[in-house]
């Protein structure tokens, strides 16, 4: 369906994205008035790897996890998009086969973007290329770290630095599962919950349902090796 962001009462999507914050707002409604509105539910794939896309996809509403799985099956999260976030980049610089996934992790409205009118976009307005290659930079840095974290940093290691990456105000509220967390970080569930439990047991956190998990020693958390 053809995009209404740009009748929104609220931001609409094209202003929600730090690429095209530059833009006038004439600017801004011209891209949207080229956009398509697409409605995801929950666990609904946006594209899978193998697949050939060509188009740029801007978040909304809603959160999409990036996913890789490996020949074994199993499935590592490379992050997790909000708001204003948008995927799909890599096809308006590459012609290959996606290697990435991107499933709604929740009932998600996106702006979808054909690639030939983001090139022309770039052609026009230079500043949005060079906001698109400061993002990819910025992500690859982040997959380096990841890679890293998983290669040489123990479990234990990840999960508190985890923790303490989500933690506001001695807080941390889960926006994603047990199950997606654990992908992020390497491992299984089942080691997920051991080292929690065991952190618990320590006195350093306090968990609370599935979703809370209270920081009780900070210090500790961050001394862990």
């Amino acid at each position: 369906m053809k995009c209404n962001c740009h009748e929104r009462e609220d931001q609409n999507c094209i202003e929600l994205v730090p690429i095209f914050s530059n833009l006038t707002k004439e600017e801004m409604f011209e891209i949207a008035m080229i956009t398509m509105e697409k409605h995801m539910d929950k666990g609904e794939a946006i594209y899978l790897a193998g697949d050939r896309q060509d188009s740029l996809y801007v978040i909304h509403q809603g959160r999409v996890k990036i996913t890789r799985t490996s020949e074994s099956g199993k499935e590592q999260i490379l992050r997790i998009l909000g708001p204003g976030e948008f995927m799909g980049e890599l096809t308006l610089f590459s012609k290959e086969l996606t290697k990435d996934s991107a499933v709604a992790m929740e009932k998600t409205i996106m702006c979808k973007i054909d690639g030939q009118d983001i090139k022309g976009l770039m052609a026009r307005f230079p500043s949005i290329a060079f906001k698109i290659l400061e993002e990819l930079s910025q992500r690859l840095e982040k997959v380096e770290t990841l890679v890293e974290d998983i290669s040489l940093s123990s479990v234990e290691r990840r999960v508190a630095k985890s923790i303490l990456s989500m933690e506001r105000d001695g807080l941390v509220k889960l926006e994603m599962t047990k199950g997606d967390w654990a992908s992020h970080l390497g491992m299984s569930q089942e080691s997920l919950s051991r080292k929690l439990g065991q952190l618990q047991e320590m006195g350093i956190i306090k968990l609370e349902g599935h979703r809370k998990i209270y920081v009780l020693d900070g210090k500790k958390l961050l001394e862990i090796e």
